[in-house]
């Protein structure tokens, strides 16, 4: 594997290493590349996520710590000097191999190091059975893009300050807060940040390629992109009916709905459940469609598990249908 490296250690944002991802992966070089970031104090939301409800602004604004979306799905993540970020690219169409793929390594480098490291089946790396990493991934231009926190000495205080996770996820994990499910690697090694830092890129490249000054011009014309407002914050389409539920093995799931006399006119999902197919189309199947469990039955495809990893068709038709839901 390819380690990718920038021609100085100049501290950078967020989104500057979401769009050296996406450059690395449009050079179509090489086959698999990896490198390790760091950053100040930001957080970071999935895809698919509404910011008020993953975030508490206000401590957000007060504290100067950054707020960035990326192209993947998945939840929320604070990030600091205090934990790496990792990056993985590869020259694959097959998503969740990948994936799947990538976390094995990571354990298996965590393992080498001496950590009782496995993986939780759905996007976490687990450290004697608590959090250390959580991970996420998107599909773009014949390439696959893993990427990942890895909590070493992160600031706790700021995590619980900044993260406001919904009940219903904690509730599923049989937690009652953030800092109860997780845990860091310095309070299960004498190895330092640094020296973890690179013997994970040790364990996992055998080459490396640096960056040029203009390879880095172009990932800065690309990061603009990351730093619109409308990329940050969404757009929040109009809706009467919200129906929310947490499915176990795929996430917390949101469906902003605008309905007219019991019928679908318009949808549109949000969380942290992982996209992995066209969810612009399955919205498009639910138009005009009864909020009804016949008709969702009759109208939806019997496999739903290739555009959001892990769900069931009826799964789907319980979230759409069950009693909770707020009015507006």
């Amino acid at each position: 594997m390819l380690n990718i490296k920038l021609p100085s250690d100049e501290n950078r944002k967020v989104s500057f290493f979401l769009a050296m991802e996406e450059y690395v992966a449009k050079q179509d070089n090489h086959d698999d590349a990896f490198f390790v970031w760091q950053v100040p104090p930001s957080v970071i939301f999935g895809r698919n996520q509404l910011i008020a409800n993953e975030v508490n602004l206000p401590y957000c604004h007060d504290h100067g710590i950054s707020m960035f979306r990326r192209k993947s799905g998945g939840g929320c993540v604070y990030a600091d000097y205090g934990n790496m970020m990792l990056s993985y690219i590869t020259k694959s169409s097959q998503v969740m191999f990948t994936y799947y793929k990538y976390t094995n390594l990571v354990v298996g480098a965590l393992r080498h190091l001496g950590f009782d490291a496995t993986t939780n089946g759905r996007n976490d790396i687990l450290v004697g059975g608590c959090k250390v990493s959580g991970n996420a991934f998107y599909h773009l231009q014949g390439h696959s893009i893993v990427h990942g926190t890895m909590l070493y000495d992160t600031d706790m205080d700021n995590m619980m300050s900044c993260l406001t996770p919904a009940t219903e996820k904690l509730t599923s994990h049989g937690v009652q807060s953030v800092r109860q499910r997780i845990t860091l690697l310095k309070e299960h090694t004498r190895l330092s940040l640094l020296e973890i830092r690179q013997a994970l890129v040790s364990f996992l490249c055998d080459t490396s390629l640096s960056l040029t000054a203009d390879d880095v011009s172009h990932i800065e014309e690309m990061e603009k992109n990351y730093l619109t407002h409308d990329f940050i914050f969404g757009k929040n389409p109009r809706h009467t009916v919200t129906k929310k539920k947490y499915i176990d093995g795929v996430g917390l799931v949101e469906a902003r709905i605008e309905l007219r006399n019991d019928i679908i006119r318009d949808i549109d999902f949000k969380g942290d459940f992982f996209v992995i197919g066209d969810i612009a189309h399955l919205c498009r199947q639910l138009k005009g469609v009864p909020l009804q469990a016949e008709a969702l039955d009759r109208k939806l495809p019997d496999s739903l598990c290739h555009t959001i990893m892990n769900i069931k068709k009826a799964d789907m038709i319980s979230l759409l249908t069950h009693e909770s839901s707020i009015d507006n």
